[in-house]
């Protein structure tokens, strides 16, 4: 089966072809990073116009590069939510538009749950040596932990109660100077540091409390930036910050597999999956394999999309909603997946 997956939530453009769900034919990303970095972060209004722009470009680039015609597409994916209202508007015209026109299936896929399939991409496993599985998406909007007995099972552990931790990388990074986004110069820079000569706070450490918070971390730093910054580097404070910052992910999951003592794997994407410390830690401190996603599947992309749309097409018995009658939302719905 061919699915076609386009993703326009926040700031890429990005259109992906799979084959059978797992096999990447094409994968193409139009980033909009340089276009709001002088603001410090997206512009919701200029990103929906940049996608205006780019979707009919990046489709026909996927389409070229998978090297199949359009009417070889057997299903079109595409991000409902949550994300930016205009943005995801814009990517649901443009796949309902395209469904009408070949006469295909559409199915609108949740972004969050998405990336979770990002980091399945190519992997040669079966469902049977992967589920059930502690699955994590950490990226610059969402902190969500979930426990998946399928691909299509999304059991809610624990989700951030204020702040992301991506975003927090982000405005960290701000504080200390980097260029946006502040995710990988401030893992470069905490190479250059010593974690121990900056203390910061131990976030929501108690094993009862199944949940992330990233705002009074963020506010840790900023004090020290402020009052420290003649005496302690700012390599220090990065590497502080980032010890912390992945320490509070490791934490919870490993109490998630203290409660979950069947999980057979376990699942980390979105942006800060890549995180080389983040990596390395979290496989030095787990029993059970990690996944991770390829760098380029990390970020927002269309790949993932189109995998998680393959996954509740055929899950759903071929059974999809019409064109019309579903539409895009903005925010999570964290109760529906509460376990």
């Amino acid at each position: 089966m061919i699915t076609l997956g386009i993703e326009s939530s926040c700031d890429e453009t990005a259109i992906a072809v799979l084959e059978n769900g797992r096999t990447v034919l094409s994968s193409i990303v139009s980033s909009q990073i340089q276009t709001h970095a002088k603001w410090g972060g997206v512009v919701p209004e200029i990103a929906a116009r940049e996608h205006a722009s780019a979707l009919n470009s990046v489709f026909c680039e996927a389409v070229s590069q998978a090297k199949i015609q359009p009417t070889e597409i057997d299903l079109i994916a595409v991000t409902q939510g949550p994300g930016l209202v205009g943005c995801l508007l814009v990517g649901a015209s443009f796949a309902k538009g395209l469904a009408q026109i070949l006469k295909k299936p559409v199915v609108p896929v949740n972004h969050i749950h998405a990336h979770v399939h990002g980091a399945l991409l190519g992997i040669d496993k079966g469902d049977a040596e992967i589920y059930p599985t502690l699955a994590l998406v950490a990226s610059g909007g969402h902190t969500n932990l979930y426990y998946m007995t399928s691909p299509v099972q999304f059991s809610l552990v624990a989700h951030t109660i204020d702040d992301a931790c991506g975003e927090s990388f982000d405005k960290v990074g701000k504080m200390l100077g980097l260029p946006y986004p502040g995710g990988p110069h401030i893992e470069r820079l905490a190479r250059q540091g010593d974690p121990t000569k900056c203390k910061l706070p131990r976030m929501l450490e108690r094993k009862s409390q199944m949940a992330f918070s990233y705002s009074g971390l963020k506010t840790a730093v900023a004090n020290q930036v402020k009052l420290n910054s003649k005496v302690i580097s700012h390599a220090d404070i990065a590497a502080a910050f980032q010890t912390e910052a992945v320490g509070q992910l490791i934490r919870k999951i490993k109490i998630a597999l203290e409660l979950n003592s069947n999980v057979k794997s376990i699942v980390i994407s979105g942006g800060v999956a890549a995180n080389q410390y983040f990596q390395s830690t979290i496989q030095d401190s787990t029993k059970v394999p990690c996944y991770f996603p390829g760098i380029v599947y990390c970020s927002d992309n269309g790949a993932m999309i189109a995998a998680m749309g393959y996954q509740d097409f055929i899950h759903a018995n071929g059974l999809v909603t019409s064109l019309h009658d579903w539409d895009v939302f903005s925010r999570y719905a964290f109760e529906q997946y509460k376990s």
